[in-house]
């Protein structure tokens, strides 16, 4: 067992604020920008919050900006005074955001402390449960190579699949062009996208409405588990009914006794995935 004491941190894309969970884990937030307005994630600015601002007024657009190095630099210092030898830094993708790579230069300027910055290679859930993994082998000592260890295989081991039902976020925050944008608007095409293994967000399919689009999903994701003991998990930008839907259909094909677990998505992915984005995925277990 360690001897160290070892803290953990993660940044807002991991949606922790919506676990029920006893760690003291850090969260790093990003900022969400309505227009003129900006927001700090979740404290300032709820999911419940977002999702109805942006539907009761269509004009807003929101944009976001990730944590400032300065903001990271004194979490470490704040944690180093706190007593802790080691903190482990679990990001989003670094193909999806830079909080990556500023949370490794934030590191560098921060001496006494020693910091392990981990790529989740994911977001949302993924992201969660490996931050929460590594907060509950901290409480039990076990030592940070060992947490690493576990993380790996946590990352090595998840698949997530994303439906959206508006192409307008996607196209706004820059992940998709105005001229695809358009075509995929006025051919009413879903785009089915998943995480690879590196952390990036690839197009999978295309498809006609987003009914079909969730079916489609809920397709690829069976043929996945099949024959797997896995943990399975749904995420949705404030769509209720969706997840439900999921959920029954799930558990009609599937029956198992182990829950399938359902998180809102919070603002700082909503921005990009847009409202009524839902996403479904699964976790190999050991």
């Amino acid at each position: 067992m360690s001897q160290k004491k070892i803290g953990v941190i993660a940044d807002t894309n991991a949606c922790l604020d919506y676990f029920d969970h006893p760690y003291d884990i850090r969260i790093l937030r990003s900022m969400i920008h309505l227009n003129d307005a900006a927001y700090l994630d979740h404290i300032e600015l709820t999911a419940d919050a977002f999702y109805e601002k942006i539907a009761a007024d269509k004009t807003l657009f929101p944009r976001t900006s990730q944590p400032p190095t300065e903001v990271m630099i004194e979490t470490y210092q704040a944690m180093r005074d706190e007593g802790y030898t080691d903190v482990i830094v679990v990001t989003i993708s670094q193909y999806m955001s830079g909080i990556y790579g500023a949370a490794k230069v934030a590191a560098r300027k921060v001496e006494g402390l020693n910091v392990h910055v981990f790529d989740s290679r994911s977001v949302a859930y993924p992201e969660a449960i490996m931050a929460l993994r590594a907060a509950e082998l901290a409480a039990e000592g076990e030592a940070v190579e060992t947490i690493i260890a576990a993380l790996e295989h946590i990352r090595d081991n998840n698949h997530i699949y994303f439906a959206v039902n508006t192409l307008a976020y996607l196209v706004k925050n820059g992940r998709l062009s105005n001229a695809q944008g358009f075509m995929g608007s006025m051919l009413k095409i879903k785009p089915l996208l998943h995480v690879t293994k590196e952390g990036k967000v690839e197009n999978v399919e295309k498809i006609r409405t987003f009914k079909k689009a969730v079916d489609r999903l809920i397709e690829r994701f069976l043929q996945d588990i099949e024959g797997q003991d896995v943990e399975p998990f749904i995420c949705h930008a404030n769509n209720p009914e969706t997840r439900d839907y999921i959920t029954a259909r799930l558990q009609e094909v599937r029956p198992s006794d182990t829950p399938i677990f359902t998180m809102p998505i919070t603002p700082a992915v909503g921005a990009h995935a847009g409202p009524g984005a839902v996403g479904i995925g699964y976790y190999v277990k050991r």
